[in-house]
């Protein structure tokens, strides 16, 4: 009888199991306990893991790898004083101070209520300010990550700031139209810059604070008096571009701005006369990133990376290209690598690559990113090349990596 009992039993358990989806034993269900020798379980899942890791080792360069983010990454700064703290932002409306090679450190700074797009360190380390499309600009202490003040004004997202190259006064372009500039110290409004038509998407101080240059979607640039908010110069129609400008930078002597656009044109305007002085065409899609050369640089060049997967090195003495750069995918980022003949570029498919700019080789290429990279940046000892990504996540690579290919 009890043999048919316990079959019953396991058919009703048999039942239930069907009816009830997953059945949850206790301690009391437990019959025996048996040992199992470790030896005797088989290896292969343990091999194929470690083949696994072991490969996904191999394609990442990077030496530290930060991952406190939880969506994209668009926003990154170096410190110009700690060659080791870096400030990122992303898609997840918050923004992280840490430090390269120091995992058990990192101060979140939250406040923003939609994407951080942009972050900048004062000229002194002490202060970063971020940019959200929230509209709002923070200022918090670099050292602690403690929230000094609040910024608003704008009508709209923030897309880019700047800090004076001598003092605590930051600047900021937004998708309203409007350029704005505030004392971060005595957390004070000083002036509103009226004049473009469409987005201020890229702009900064000249090196000796004198000038402000902006560029905007409406295809226009303008110098302007920081003091007094005049328009000293707008540089639009031909021979400038003719779509929107997507990035800028000025030269050491603040003499020139050279300009991108999404046309695929670069321009080079000199800022005091607010004319153009030469137009670079080779690029045959959107120009994302424009940088002079540092002002060490023995022959002065200019290097622009574009959607259609080139660098281009440019002899800015002949207005010619020098080398042109084939990347597998759009050139998203550059930054030059310190004083050095060295530039790094970051590419929609993940990788970063140097290049030699008086030979127009790739020196080396760091690979780690499962995604576009989105920005990238050099520590201030240039020992250390940090790159974000769509993927989530911040990279560290070693310069000493390609410094030792080529010594």
């Amino acid at each position: 009888m009890s043999n048919n009992n316990n079959n019953t039993e396991m058919n009703n358990l048999s039942m239930e199991e069907e009816d009830e989806g997953e059945i949850f034993l206790g301690e009391s269900d437990v019959l025996r306990e048996i040992d199992v020798d470790e030896e005797d379980l088989p290896e292969a899942d343990d091999d194929d893991m470690d083949d696994d890791a072991e490969e996904f080792d191999e394609n990442d360069d990077s030496i530290h790898t930060f991952t406190g983010h939880k969506g994209e990454l668009y926003a990154l700064a170096c410190s110009p004083t700690d060659a080791t703290l870096v400030a990122t932002g992303g898609g997840d409306d918050k923004a992280f101070l840490w430090k390269i090679g120091n995992g058990d450190w990192a101060a979140e700074l939250p406040g923003h209520k939609d994407s951080v797009s942009c972050l900048a360190f004062s000229y002194d380390g002490q202060l970063l300010a971020s940019g959200g499309l929230d509209g709002v600009v923070q200022i918090f202490d670099a050292s602690s990550g403690t929230l000094k003040c609040v910024l608003d004004g704008p009508g709209a997202g923030i897309e880019w700031v700047r800090w004076h190259p001598r003092g605590h006064i930051v600047l900021a372009g937004s998708e309203d139209c409007s350029l704005w500039m505030w004392n971060a110290d005595k957390e004070a409004y000083l002036n509103m810059f009226s004049g473009h038509n469409l987005n201020v998407t890229c702009g900064d101080f000249t090196p000796d604070g004198k000038l402000i240059c902006t560029g905007s979607d409406d295809a226009s640039l303008i110098v302007w008096n920081p003091k007094t908010c005049e328009s000293i110069h707008v540089v639009k129609g031909h021979p400038y571009h003719t779509e929107g400008l997507t990035c800028l930078d000025i030269n050491s002597n603040s003499s020139l701005a050279i300009s991108g656009s999404k046309d695929g044109s670069v321009h080079i305007v000199n800022i005091v006369t607010g004319k153009v002085v030469s137009s670079l065409t080779s690029h045959t899609d959107s120009v994302e990133c424009v940088k002079f050369s540092p002002s060490s640089a023995t022959i002065p060049l200019a290097a622009t990376g574009g959607m259609d997967k080139k660098l281009i090195i440019w002899d800015l003495q002949h207005s010619t290209s020098r080398f042109i750069c084939d990347h597998a995918e759009g050139v998203t980022s550059l930054t030059w690598i310190g004083t050095s003949k060295y530039l790094a570029t970051g590419c929609a498919d993940g990788t970063v690559s140097v290049w030699d700019s008086l030979l127009g080789n790739c020196i080396h290429t760091y690979h780690g990113h499962q995604d576009a990279v989105q920005a990238i940046s050099v520590s201030t000892n240039a020992d250390f090349i940090v790159s974000v990504s769509v993927d989530n996540t911040a990279r560290v690579y070693e310069t000493s990596e390609f410094q030792n290919k080529v010594a």
